[in-house]
């Protein structure tokens, strides 16, 4: 949403594009979503110790092999969305951009499956905070917006301008913190687990500072976006989301049962959904 409202403020927005690459991501998160069930449950993470809901592999609802099978559909689900992707933006043209963006979304897959799937998964290592920023944040949106620039100014140098990278720094901080919580919650089952998250490593005073920090970035990046390019007042219109995230910085700070932290994903990840609202309509009117 953030990429096409961006393209769409400067006069390239595709509709198709954009499309797509919604679909594309939401196939990325069940796939993402089914790989991080079953691959807790072989690891451990998933055990009696878990604060938060039950899932599907650890009550038994669904077998290891049948969720294997499952990823397995979702990822050829993913890839075929991406290909029909890039060839609804680029065509036959810019076969180096093609190529590169086969790689990135192949990529994408993989760190769908392995953030705690496989024999080494990132995610124990503390490398998820990571992830979720490139790929939500940094290629979700930039990539999204290049899409649909390139066949209308068909120079990466161009199709990209640098001022890009603010909003979706800005989504990428605000998806971290949705995980931030999520680990918060499951510091104890983690640690049990091996699962070496960030609020692991940190602690859980310095973890919930680190989500005021993930806010505080994310909304900044925001700031300096109207600021290096403004034109209108309009701009100013994600303002209004900022309690809605000092609401939750706040809760995440106050909250120290872990499962009264549970309400709080959701409420960070519609908190995100409403601040690109806000600001994607700044930019178009």
């Amino acid at each position: 949403m953030a990429g096409g409202f961006l393209a769409a403020s400067h006069g390239q927005f595709r509709p198709a594009v954009v499309a797509l690459a919604a679909l594309t991501t939401i196939l990325l998160q069940i796939l993402s979503n089914l790989a991080n069930d079953y691959g807790d449950s072989q690891n451990g993470a998933d055990s009696v110790h878990r604060e938060g809901p039950q899932r599907a592999v650890q009550s038994g609802a669904i077998s290891p092999a049948q969720m294997k099978q499952g990823m397995g559909v979702f990822g050829a689900l993913s890839l075929g969305s991406g290909l029909l992707l890039l060839w609804v933006a680029l065509g036959a043209a810019g076969a180096w951009v093609f190529l590169a963006f086969l790689a990135l979304g192949l990529s994408a897959i993989w760190a769908a499956v392995n953030y705690t799937a496989g024999s080494k998964p990132y995610g124990y290592a503390g490398l998820g905070d990571l992830s979720v920023f490139v790929f939500f944040g940094l290629v979700g949106v930039c990539g999204t917006y290049f899409l649909q620039a390139y066949s209308q100014v068909p120079v990466w140098t161009q199709a990209l301008p640098w001022p890009v990278l603010l909003p979706a720094a800005a989504l990428g901080c605000f998806a971290t913190a949705v995980l931030n919580v999520n680990n918060i919650r499951d510091i104890r089952s983690d640690k049990l687990a091996g699962k070496i998250t960030i609020p692991v490593r940190l602690g859980p005073v310095r973890a919930r500072r680190y989500h005021w920090l993930l806010l505080v970035l994310g909304f900044s990046a925001a700031v300096l976006y109207v600021a290096f390019t403004y034109h209108s007042p309009w701009q100013w219109l994600f303002l209004l989301s900022a309690p809605l995230l000092l609401r939750n910085a706040h809760a995440v700070w106050q909250r120290q049962d872990s499962m009264q932290l549970d309400p709080l994903l959701k409420q960070m990840a519609l908190t995100t959904l409403v601040f690109t609202l806000l600001f994607g309509l700044g930019q178009v009117l």
